[in-house]
């Protein structure tokens, strides 16, 4: 049987494509601002002298790395409710790859503190820097700057892991191929333009990220 294609049955659904789009890219940016942020957190602590704390976000890592994100985010929306803490579609798909992105960020960013040379912390230590002030200014930017096309591609992993939301009825971008194929029953066309629409953010962001990489660490160098 001969397939006809329709891609202008798409067109009258424009709308909540480009409202996918938007959800998904604020999921993205939220989770990407704040995972990283929890992951640097989560660096310091494991490379940090206290057993306890290294052990505990150790514990939170592995839990994460270890078990799959629709898990992650079924117990998030699902679980926690019997808990008394009931989050909407949209929080629990924001927390979930904040979550997610934190343990996965928390080992790439020690990766990158562990390969700073032992003398520039040596260095920072006999001009009476405190631990906060040697990670701030003699580690983190080094180290960042080192893991950055690694970190960059777990972003990206995670954005795309976002098409995972729509399980929960989280309006993003597969949300809404699923709406759209439901309705006008042409599958192919639907999925071939969101695959598109993922290919697309995907470039742009992995683009957006390198410049803002660039931007970061080439003007740090030079001031």
């Amino acid at each position: 049987m001969a397939y006809e294609f329709d891609f202008g049955a798409i067109v009258p659904h424009w709308q909540l494509l480009l409202d996918g789009v938007v959800l998904t890219t604020e999921l993205t940016i939220i989770g990407a601002v704040v995972g990283v942020s929890l992951g640097t957190l989560g660096a310091w602590a494991r490379a940090s002298r206290a057993p306890v704390i290294s052990q505990i976000v150790g514990i939170y890592v592995e839990l994460i790395r270890n078990t799959p994100f629709l898990v992650q985010l079924f117990f998030i929306f699902f679980g926690l409710p019997a808990l008394g803490v009931k989050l909407s579609e949209f929080q629990a798909a924001v927390l979930a790859m904040i979550v997610n992105l934190g343990a996965y960020s928390t080992e790439i960013i020690r990766a990158g503190i562990l390969a700073i040379p032992k003398g520039q912390i040596e260095a920072a230590q006999s001009l009476a820097m405190n631990r906060v002030q040697i990670f701030r200014y003699v580690i983190i930017r080094p180290a960042l700057k080192k893991i950055w096309p690694a970190l960059s591609s777990q972003i990206v992993i995670v954005m795309l892991g976002s098409s995972v939301c729509s399980q929960i009825a989280a309006e993003e971008l597969t949300f809404a191929a699923n709406y759209i194929q439901a309705v006008n029953f042409r599958a192919f066309e639907v999925y071939f333009v969101a695959t598109a629409l993922y290919l697309v953010m995907s470039v742009l962001l992995r683009w957006g990220l390198k410049i803002f990489g660039n931007f970061l660490f080439e003007r740090r160098s030079h001031v």
